[in-house]
């Protein structure tokens, strides 16, 4: 019989959520009951609304307290002339994108969705399909790059002209909450992700720093400042 109790948890636990979140509309939302407990009812229109909103913010607007780090680099003393310049360039990127011409970089992404459904949420619908119409959507009618190609056999593929299709990943939980992450996965990253399976000789700090600086040489310089790398 196993020593240890039962508990779980969830693997990848998220901090404390500071983002200031904007209402996008009144509707489409509302409460009923069932069995005497409280059900949030939305309407498959909110979903569209939802990811086609979402995916129009993440190319052309950046959250103020993003910019306001940016920003700091002007007045940073430890910055040199060239932070400073690349900072003032970013901003200035910022300020064109916002207008909502221009994306932030021309390679507009894969749409990538993660949603945590509680279990009294009712949609009545396909989520991945409403959610996948909102993706359409700004991808179509905004001056955004279709990323997305379809095989047509083994060595022929087209683009599908559409950035579709989406990755979506829902999840079910509990509770009367339904949470996304919406992600324009671009900067080349669709083929700069690697899997290495390694033996434990490898977990220890200085092995470690090693194997992961020379693995960061394959990924070159196909994408655009500042990269962000993520080992998990």
């Amino acid at each position: 019989m196993p020593d240890s109790p039962f508990f779980y948890q969830d693997i990848y636990a998220t901090g404390p959520d500071a983002t200031e979140y904007e209402l996008l509309s009144p509707d489409h939302v509302s409460v009923t009951e069932f069995h005497g407990q409280p059900v949030l009812r939305i309407a498959p229109e909110a979903l569209t609304l939802l990811a086609n909103e979402a995916f129009r913010a993440i190319n052309f607007t950046l959250r103020p307290a993003h910019l306001a780090q940016v920003a700091a680099i002007l007045d940073d003393p430890t910055a040199t002339e060239n932070d400073r310049m690349v900072a003032l360039m970013m901003l200035r990127n910022a300020e064109i994108a916002a207008h909502g011409i221009l994306p932030f970089c021309q390679d507009t992404g894969t749409a990538t969705i993660m949603g945590k459904k509680g279990q009294q949420v009712w949609t009545g619908c396909n989520d991945a399909e409403k959610l996948s119409q909102g993706v359409y959507q700004t991808y179509t009618q905004e001056n955004l790059r279709y990323s997305q190609s379809s095989a047509l056999n083994m060595f022929d593929e087209v683009n599908t002209k559409t950035n579709l299709p989406a990755q979506i990943d829902l999840y079910a939980t509990e509770g009367s909450e339904y949470k996304f992450l919406f992600v324009s996965k671009g900067g080349g990253s669709a083929n700069k992700t690697f899997l290495f399976q390694e033996t434990k000789a490898l977990l220890n700090p200085k092995r470690l720093k090693e194997f992961c600086l020379e693995k960061m040489k394959y990924l070159g310089t196909a994408a655009c400042p500042p990269y962000y790398l993520v080992f998990v």
